[in-house]
């Protein structure tokens, strides 16, 4: 497989699953987010993938940082190339586990978030939806997604008000971008006394949420 990943069954098996992907944010591995799989939908299949390059002093990165840069600067180069990586280990994802093609869903945490946004703005072919928890939008060259190629996708931006490593403005920034794509099927909603993390309540909401999407389909 293109990236180390961990996987959880259906509780509720069907023949071709719907398929979540988890996307962890910088400094941790596949191991961060695989957790959430109790507490979400049990009709998905669940994938947590670890990004592919090694951060430092711990875990994982998909990007670098420029730390040293006020205020610190992303590697749009690397944002490309991690992007395009993960459209081909969702292609396999799909095709090795037999999981429904129309029903790919991404949920991404912090660089995660990031990452999860910049495939579906790329490939919105490949994901049906996505909850970005705690993230931004980066908008790279090539990514201009007509409202017409968005039109089944679905987003669920979630972040803390207290966010003091990505500004609860900047989320909001995502949603007002993606508004005019996607119209009502983009939703915000901040959380007053969260910070850069997930709490019960923004798990809720977004296990809320992907219920909902599924059930659509049902």
């Amino acid at each position: 497989m293109l990236l180390i990943h961990r996987a959880v069954a259906p509780r509720s098996p069907s023949e071709r699953p719907p398929l979540l992907v988890l996307l962890h944010g910088i400094g941790t591995d596949e191991e961060d987010l695989l957790p959430l799989a109790q507490f979400l939908d049990p009709r998905f299949l669940v994938v947590s993938a670890r990004a592919p390059h090694e951060a430092e002093p711990m875990g994982f990165r998909w990007y670098a940082i420029d730390w040293a840069a006020p205020p610190p600067r992303s590697d749009p180069v690397e944002i490309g190339a991690s992007r395009d990586l993960l459209a081909r280990f969702l292609e396999e994802t799909i095709a090795g586990q037999g999981t429904d093609p129309s029903r790919v869903f991404l949920l991404g945490f912090s660089q995660g978030a990031i990452m999860a946004l910049a495939l579906l703005l790329a490939r919105p072919d490949l994901v049906r939806g996505v909850v970005a928890h705690s993230g931004r939008l980066v908008q790279l060259p090539g990514s201009d997604p007509t409202p017409e190629a968005l039109s089944r996708a679905e987003v669920l931006v979630l972040h803390g008000a207290q966010d003091e490593v990505i500004p609860a403005v900047q989320g909001h920034n995502a949603y007002e971008v993606l508004a005019p794509l996607l119209g009502t099927r983009v939703a915000y909603r901040a959380f007053d006394a969260l910070g850069h993390g997930v709490s019960e309540e923004s798990l809720g909401e977004a296990a809320r949420w992907l219920t909902a999407r599924l059930d659509e389909g049902a």
